[in-house]
């Protein structure tokens, strides 16, 4: 018998905890933190791996946040993936809806697939272990159980929530207990001395329909707010939208919470959950001090990312995004540079980065949320230099891509190309230029930009003018249904 398997992958989140590299337009899961890619494209490649003689993979589902959905769509581009389809929340409302999104999804057509349900933001270094772990729960799932991958502990972690398991079936997935908090330092350790514990990764496979029935027997508001929000979707492309004001209603959960605890704690409902030991190297790399313990080290302890120097420094991580960091006479911390912000940390307390967030949020700082470079559907901007009552970008748009056709109240644009060509229009005029060639947009003309050629487009941007904020723009038409 061949299993239809749906990948289910869950790509919101904002990871604070890796600020400044992380923020909340641009978070963890499409960051490149080990290897040459980012997480979220880690996990979509892994998943497109468990193909099988008796299991059948399709293209993933993606549930995400509407801000990163091109992000979405580039990264998967770039690893020649496809999402079908993107389910876009228009907020935040935690797993468990998410989870139910995806699964109202899977069954729209009327199939019932095993959803494979994993974060977008966790790494292993054993792909083989990993593909013969998940290709076991996907084979116990096919049997009616919800099974959780559990991860074999190799220290006494405070940090993860354990899972207390029992005898195994014959298929290797041990029965689960209970669902644990994360305990201190002394019952942790108890814990790996035990030998039935296991840290909860966030990854779980069951079909869809027993997905629905769980979170209808112990969450049914959960379940009916959520199908109320599907019932309205809309779609473009490869997007699918539920209803704003619906989604909004529904009950901010996790997973955990709504379901997975419940199961073991009420056996009479009749879900049984089961959890497969992955024992491949997996870490949910939730802080820096993961990040150190994921990386090649030196001799003293060192890890470095980008251009970094170590004298007399040990158990140190470095990570460079735009120059030199040096580190001397230091032990057991952090530096993270980024072209805005730069973080210093004692390791063991990076769990408290997340702090330095709320604060830049609390003050409405730019930096909470916002690299330098700032990416948009259309390619990105980099705002280099700025000065009373000017500001200079640097601009790259992607071969065929066009900026909305606009219009400033406070501001004028001089626009020099840099590489590539540009196709310029300025009121009822459009033009051509090429690299070294300028064109000067006036206050309050109607403008747009546009990359005809295949190569990308580079031009330096200077605006002056009273007021230059990324407000000011009144938009007419846009290819990615951004008018005003």
């Amino acid at each position: 018998m061949t299993h239809s398997l749906l990948p289910v992958i869950m790509a919101g989140g904002s990871g604070t905890r890796l600020w400044p590299l992380s923020r909340a337009l641009y978070p963890k899961q499409f960051l490149i933190l080990t290897g040459n890619q980012s997480l979220f494209q880690q996990a979509h490649l892994r998943l497109q791996s468990l193909a099988a003689a008796d299991i059948a993979v399709t293209q993933p589902c993606v549930v995400g946040n509407e801000e990163h959905r091109f992000l979405v769509l580039d990264q998967l581009r770039e690893v020649k993936g496809e999402a079908a389809p993107l389910l876009l929340e228009p907020v935040g409302r935690n797993t468990a809806p998410a989870v139910t999104l995806a699964a109202l999804q899977a069954v729209a057509d009327g199939a019932d697939p095993i959803l494979v349900v994993t974060p977008a933001d966790q790494t292993v270094t054993d792909e083989a272990a990993y593909t013969a772990a998940v290709q076991a729960a996907v084979r116990a799932a096919a049997e009616g159980d919800i099974v959780i991958l559990g991860i074999t502990p190799d220290r006494p972690e405070t940090g993860f929530g354990y899972i207390r398991t029992g005898e195994a079936n014959a298929l290797g997935a041990r029965c689960v207990q209970a669902f644990v908090e994360k305990p201190d330092a002394q019952t942790a350790q108890a814990y790996v001395a035990d030998g039935g514990y296991f840290w909860n990764s966030g990854m779980f496979v069951m079909k869809a329909s027993r997905w629905l029935a769980a979170v209808g027997h112990f969450r049914p508001d959960i379940l009916a707010a959520t199908q109320a929000a599907f019932a309205v979707r809309t779609s473009d492309a490869a997007f699918v939208r539920p209803g704003k004001d619906e989604f909004k209603a529904v009950p901010s959960e996790s997973v955990d919470y709504a379901v997975m605890e419940q199961c073991p704690a009420h056996p009479e409902a009749g879900f049984v959950v089961r959890m497969v030991p992955l024992n491949a190297g997996w870490s949910d790399l939730g802080a820096w001090d993961a990040v150190w313990q994921v990386t090649p080290h030196d001799a003293q302890g060192n890890a470095a990312h980008g251009d970094a120097l170590f004298q007399g420094t040990t158990n140190t991580l470095i990570h460079a995004s735009s120059r030199l960091v040096a580190a001397v006479g230091l032990d057991n911390i952090v530096v993270v540079e980024t072209p805005d912000a730069v973080l210093v940390a004692d390791r063991s307390r990076s769990q408290e980065v997340k702090q330095i967030v709320a604060a830049l949020d609390k003050q409405s700082r730019p930096e909470g949320s916002l690299h330098r470079r700032v990416h948009r559907p259309w390619g990105w901007y980099d705002s280099i230099d700025a000065g009373e009552r000017f500001q200079v970008k640097r601009i790259m748009v992607k071969p065929k891509a066009s900026l909305s056709l606009q219009m400033h109240h406070h501001r004028a644009e001089h626009w020099i190309v840099v590489s590539g060509t540009a196709e310029v229009t300025v009121g009822d005029e459009v033009k051509l230029i090429s690299e070294n060639q300028s064109v000067y947009i006036p206050l309050g003309n109607v403008h747009r930009l546009t990359n005809p050629g295949a190569i990308p487009l580079e031009i330096i941007e200077v605006q002056s003018g009273s007021y230059l904020g990324e407000d000011d723009i009144v938009r007419f038409q846009d290819n990615y249904g951004r008018t005003n």
